[in-house]
């Protein structure tokens, strides 16, 4: 896999002119003090992420890793026949690329971005420098890798116990959290892609949904109205997750990290 040839650098001029410069920020390298983090700054390469765009297959090296400051990567399962099912999505609070053992793993799903953005890749390599290398950074990703466990746990059984209209409404709580606009470029093919169902089956659930005033649904596009009522129609898979997340960035570093 080329991963040159898949990507925009973020710092190139045009780019800058219509507003896809790097910006916002990664919760990960947040918790990295500023004199460290300038010591990071030669190892991570800006690049900028394009919708649909597929980083890994399953089988492929993972020879870096994706932290996004803006965009969402989704991990999909793939089956034999070609169908699909989500696993988990990763924004700007986490990292995409991970390996298990520290160093360069296959990739077990497809990864790919699910809402364009920008972000930083690391060499695998290198990541693992710099998680030796800071405590503090090596408490975040050592957090963010439990957090990812519990997220594909909890995936597993939200598909397998949960409606169509429940992992429906917690699918667009969680992209509306991650890109923090209430326009999303959701189309309802992509939708059933991600929830293994079919396209009439979101058709249908997001008509009841503009029924009550949750959402608005034009030119491909769905607009959140009313979060609250969204929360009542998710499962509880979202608040769940999205309290993992939120502990993340609040407890203090890890003692398996000290020296």
């Amino acid at each position: 896999m080329q991963l040159e040839r898949s990507f925009s650098l973020a710092d190139d001029p045009a780019d800058r002119e219509n507003g896809a410069a790097l910006s916002s920020s990664n919760h990960l390298l947040d918790r990295v003090p500023p004199d460290e983090r300038a010591r990071m700054d030669d190892r991570l390469e800006p690049v900028l992420l394009e919708a649909g765009q597929v980083l890994y297959e399953p089988g492929q090296p993972l020879t870096h890793v994706f932290l996004p400051l803006t965009g969402m990567i989704s991990l999909v399962a793939v089956m034999s026949d070609g169908r699909t099912a989500e696993g988990m999505t990763i924004g700007r609070e986490g990292a995409a690329g991970l390996s298990a053992s520290g160093y360069v793993d296959d990739a077990f799903n497809r990864y790919v971005v699910q809402l364009p953005g920008s972000g930083y890749r690391v060499k695998a390599e290198d990541f693992e420098d710099l998680v030796d290398e800071s405590v503090e950074f090596c408490s975040a990703v050592t957090r963010w890798r439990e957090v990812m466990v519990r997220m594909s746990l909890q995936s597993v059984a939200c598909n397998a116990l949960h409606t169509v209209r429940q992992r429906l409404a917690r699918w667009i709580l969680t992209t509306h959290d991650r890109t923090e606009t209430d326009r999303l470029p959701l189309k309802q093919e992509f939708l059933a892609e991600m929830l293994g169902v079919k396209r009439n089956a979101v058709n249908i659930v997001a008509r009841e949904f503009l029924s009550i005033g949750a959402i608005e649904y034009k030119r491909g596009k769905i607009s959140v109205i009313n979060p609250d009522l969204l929360r009542e129609e998710s499962c509880e898979c979202y608040a769940l997750i999205r309290g993992e997340i939120s502990k993340l960035f609040t407890q203090p570093p890890s003692s398996e990290c000290e020296d």
